[in-house]
């Protein structure tokens, strides 16, 4: 019997620990679950919810579908998204210790919009994060942050999505990761306790980049330098 319980601990046949908190992290149904959520007492990532703010998913209506936004582009939204990924990456790594993988829901269900996932090289690292951040503020809201059972985003990430096929949209129960660019991607996973004038030239030139010629600049969404910890 022990033996059976523990293969199926986390999954769906687990008809006593919440699989969706297993597997994710978080769980629509919050408190009110019939399930057991078990917190971790240690692990190597930290949950911050409901961190990012996307002013083009603070712009929908509750089936999911555009409202006006004014004056973006995709560009300055990839620009805006970008800025909040670096500045919570190089803080966090630079503060508290190496990290292995962060990951960003861009997900609309309250449980999983705007979640921030950090996978630290040492659970010690983690440890010290969440003791910290709560204490911190970020965007003019207090940081939420705590162990995460995810160690391994393949399973808790949507996979129709990731093919083009979800049919939930946002509302989806399993994670909808935001991509950054690719240029940010090899900078910050290259990087290791880089400069803070580095940092900058690397924004720069991303910035100049995007650049579609000084007529056509347009000004672009608040974003999370305004917010920064």
């Amino acid at each position: 019997m022990a033996e059976y319980l523990a293969a199926i601990f986390g999954t769906e046949k687990d008809k006593v620990n919440c699989s969706f908190y297993f597997k994710i992290g978080a769980c629509r149904h919050g408190d009110r679950c019939s399930r057991i959520h078990n917190k971790p007492t240690f692990s190597q990532t930290v949950l911050l919810q409901n961190l990012y703010v996307n002013p083009q998913n603070s712009a929908k209506s509750a089936d999911g579908s555009h409202l006006v936004v004014a004056n973006v582009s995709d560009e300055e939204m990839q620009e805006h998204y970008d800025n909040f990924f670096e500045d919570v990456f190089v803080e966090c790594e630079d503060k508290y210790g190496e990290i292995e993988e962060m990951n960003v829901c861009d997900n609309l269900g309250d449980h999983l919009v705007g979640n921030v996932y950090i996978k630290f090289r040492r659970e010690e690292d983690a440890e010290k994060a969440v003791n910290d951040l709560n204490n911190r503020w970020f965007g003019g809201r207090p940081v939420y942050a705590e162990l995460s059972p995810v160690t391994d985003f393949r399973e808790a990430c949507c996979r129709q999505y990731e093919m083009g096929e979800c049919t939930r949209s946002g509302f989806c129960n399993f994670m909808h990761l935001k991509p950054i660019s690719r240029e940010l991607r090899r900078y910050l996973y290259s990087r290791r306790k880089g400069s803070r004038r580095s940092r900058s030239r690397s924004r720069d030139r991303r910035r100049r980049s995007r650049s579609r010629g000084e007529n056509r600049r347009r000004d672009p969404p608040r974003n999370s330098r305004s917010g920064r910890y």
